[in-house]
C-alpha cells in the first residue's frame, strides 16, 4: 500500500506540533467557566452598548464605531424583523455594472446592476461582460419554471405501512392542500410528490411564492401540511420531520439541478464576432475551443451542472440586494453553453434555482432596499424580473472570464486589478 507523500507531510506537521506542549492539552475537553451572552431579539442602542461592552477585551472603540455606526444607531430596531444580538451592521463595497440591456419575458430594457463584493476585478469582469452583451443587441431571457420545496420527512413502521400512507397522503391532498395554504396569502402549494425509501416517505412539497423567495413561506405551510396529516392520517407514524434533508434547502443536489428549486431561468445572447474581438479581446474560436476544455474538466471533477463561476456574481447581486445569502449554494448550478453561430459566438446559461424575491427577507433594509431601487426592481411585482436579471448577470460573467483566459488575460487583470493597484 501506498502512503501519499503530502498525507506524511501533514502527519509529520501535527506529530511535531503535539508535542509540543501544551498543545496536546489544549485539544481535551474543557470544563473552564464561561458567561452566556444574553439572547436579544430587539435591539436598542442599550442592548447593542451592552454587547460591545462585553467585546472590550478584544476590540477597541474603532472597531465599535466601525460597526455601530451613526447612521446604523439612530435606528437599530429597522434591524429587528433579520438578526438577533444585533450589534451594527458590516459594510462591503458595492460596485455598478451596466447598461445591461435585457430583453425578457420579465425584466426588459437597460439595467444597472449593484454587486457587492470584496474581490477586486468581480466588477470590471461582469461590466465587461454587459458591454459586450448589450453591444450585441442585449440578453434574451424566460423563467421556464418555478417552484420553491421544502420536504418532510415520515417515518413508519414498515414498507406496507408506507405505501399505505402514501396512498392516503393521495386522497387527501385537496384537503391538505387548503391546510397549508391557510398560513400564506401569496404560496400556492402546486405538487405533492412522494418518494419513498422503505418505511421512510419523502413528500416534495413544490410551490409558488409570488414576488418573495418564499424559504420560510414555505416551511410554515408545509408545518401546517405536516400537523393536517399527524391529526388525520389513520396510518400510524413513529415520526415526522418538517424537513428530511432531501430539498436541497441551501446546498447543491441533484434533485435541484434536475427539477429546479425557486425560479428556472435561461439567459442567452450571439455575440458578434467583432464584438468579440474589439470588447473581449480574443476572437470566436478561442472562446469554443477553451469552452470544450472547461467543460471537460467540469465532467472530469464532477461537478453538478458545467459553469464558470456563478457564485461570484450571485453572492455580490444577493447581498446588494437583500437575498439569503447562503442560497449561493444551491444557486450556483446549471449548464453554460457556448455555439457557433455563422462568425459569431451563441452563449447561454440555464440555471435551475435562483432563489429570489423583491419583497420579504433583507429586502427592506436601507441599503439592500436602495440596491433594489437601483435596479427599478423594488416591491410587488417584480421577483420574476429579478430572477431574470440575475441570470443575465452570471451570464455576463461567464462570457467575460470564458474570454480572459482564452486570451491568457486571466492572470494579468487580477494582478493590475487586485495586487498591484
Amino acid at each position: 500500500m501506498t502512503i501519499p507523500s503530502h498525507v506524511k507531510d501533514m502527519l509529520n506537521r501535527i506529530r511535531a506540533r503535539f508535542f509540543d506542549s501544551p498543545l496536546h492539552e489544549r485539544m481535551l475537553p474543557s470544563d473552564a467557566q464561561f458567561t452566556t451572552l444574553r439572547p436579544v431579539r430587539k435591539a436598542t442602542q442599550a442592548s447593542v452598548a451592552k454587547y460591545w461592552t462585553r467585546l472590550a477585551n478584544t476590540t477597541d472603540a474603532s472597531d465599535r464605531d466601525a460597526i455601530a455606526d451613526p447612521l446604523t444607531m439612530a435606528m437599530p430596531e429597522q434591524f429587528n424583523a433579520n438578526i438577533e444580538n444585533f450589534i451594527g451592521t458590516v459594510k462591503l463595497p458595492v460596485g455598478i455594472i451596466g447598461p445591461l440591456r435585457i430583453n425578457g419575458l420579465n425584466a426588459h430594457g437597460d439595467f444597472h446592476v449593484p454587486m457587492a463584493t470584496t474581490e477586486a476585478a468581480l466588477v470590471a469582469s461582469y461590466a465587461r461582460g454587459a458591454y459586450a452583451a448589450t453591444k450585441s443587441g442585449g440578453i434574451s431571457t424566460a423563467i421556464l419554471y418555478e417552484g420553491v420545496i421544502r420536504t418532510p420527512a415520515f417515518v413508519l413502521e414498515n414498507l406496507l405501512n408506507a405505501g399505505l400512507f402514501v396512498e392516503w397522503v393521495v386522497t387527501e391532498v385537496e384537503t391538505l392542500k387548503a391546510a397549508a395554504e391557510s398560513t400564506t396569502r401569496h404560496g400556492k402549494l402546486v405538487s405533492v410528490e412522494p418518494m419513498i425509501d422503505n418505511n421512510v416517505v419523502f413528500l416534495i412539497c413544490r410551490y409558488t411564492t409570488g414576488d418573495a423567495a418564499g424559504q420560510n413561506m414555505v416551511t410554515i405551510a408545509t408545518n401546517a401540511l405536516c400537523d393536517d396529516i399527524v391529526a388525520r392520517c389513520p396510518v400510524a407514524l413513529k415520526a415526522w420531520y418538517i424537513e428530511g434533508n432531501f430539498s436541497g434547502d441551501k446546498k447543491a443536489s441533484f434533485l435541484g439541478l434536475v427539477t429546479g428549486r425557486g425560479r428556472k431561468v435561461s439567459a442567452s445572447v450571439t455575440l458578434k464576432a467583432d464584438v468579440v474581438e474589439r470588447i473581449l479581446g480574443t476572437c470566436v474560436q478561442d472562446m469554443l475551443e477553451y469552452g470544450q476544455v472547461a467543460n471537460l474538466g467540469a465532467h472530469l471533477s464532477g461537478q453538478l451542472g458545467a459553469q464558470a463561476h456563478y457564485a461570484n456574481g450571485l453572492a455580490a447581486i444577493y447581498i446588494a440586494t437583500g437575498q439569503d445569502a447562503a442560497c449561493v449554494a444551491e444557486s450556483a448550478m446549471g449548464i453554460t453553453r457556448m455555439e457557433a453561430r455563422g462568425n459569431d459566438l451563441f452563449c447561454s446559461v440555464t440555471m435551475p434555482n435562483i432563489l429570489v424575491g423583491s419583497v420579504g427577507g433583507g429586502t427592506s433594509l436601507p441599503s439592500q432596499s436602495a440596491g433594489l431601487n437601483i435596479l427599478g426592481l423594488k416591491g410587488a411585482g417584480h421577483g420574476a424580473a429579478l430572477a431574470e436579471v440575475v441570470a443575465a448577470t452570471c451570464l455576463c460573467g461567464e462570457i467575460s472570464i470564458v474570454a480572459a483566459i482564452a486570451a491568457g488575460h486571466f492572470t494579468r487583470a487580477h494582478e493590475n486589478l487586485a495586487r498591484h493597484r
